[in-house]
């Protein structure tokens, strides 16, 4: 994975440079947007990376953008800042997922803890992204054959009985086991059975 992003979006030109600043000292890339749109319009990070979002800003306010990018950027952990913070605009805010809220002016290193957990955060949902990625690259490489071996070996039978269900021999079923444990990079029937549990639809 590439350098983690933390993207700032505040609309008070002297609380971006002094995050820039604060962010950057401790060896963070920082990017500053002044609206809502201004961040909309920069394509999506595949680094770990966490937006710190003022809640009130001109046209599209830190809610709504919040709202707007919670089912495509999940990898993206949220801290809202605000100058006016009042309880139902911080539920709001904590139910539509944001990990943290403060109150200007905040504490830095309650700021640097949030962006660190959130950094860990972005990794790991960027790791099983990957992963499950990977899985469903490697399920549509497998044959209609291999799919119908794979179905049966993971609901449990031997290759004995998946070659009497599928009317072939158990040494055919053996050759076509091991193409399915190559191409989905399983090194075990149990990596293969939680495989199966990560695909669209268990077939």
């Amino acid at each position: 994975m590439t350098a983690p992003v933390v993207f700032v979006v505040d609309d008070d030109v002297s609380v971006r440079e002094s995050l820039e600043a604060l962010i950057s000292y401790e060896g963070w890339q920082v990017e500053t947007f002044a609206s809502a749109k201004g961040f909309l319009a920069r394509p999506r990070s595949l680094a770990p990376s966490c937006l710190i979002l003022d809640v009130h800003l001109p046209e599209l306010n830190g809610l709504e953008l919040q709202s707007r990018i919670a089912a495509d950027r999940t990898d993206m952990p949220i801290i809202f800042i605000t100058g006016h913070g009042d309880v139902p605009t911080t539920v709001k805010a904590m139910k539509g997922g944001a990990i943290e809220f403060l109150t200007k002016p905040f504490n830095d290193e309650a700021l640097l803890a949030a962006v660190g957990n959130a950094i860990e955060r972005s990794r790991a949902a960027l790791g099983r992204e990957a992963a499950t990625r990977s899985v469903r690259d490697g399920y549509a490489s497998l044959s209609s054959r291999e799919r119908q071996v794979m179905k049966l070996v993971v609901s449990g039978l031997l290759n004995k009985q998946v070659g009497a269900e599928l009317g072939i021999s158990e040494i055919t079923v053996k050759a076509h086991r091991g193409r399915v444990m190559r191409k989905m990079h399983a090194a075990s029937l149990a990596d293969l059975v939680k495989m199966a549990e990560q695909l669209p639809s268990r077939t």
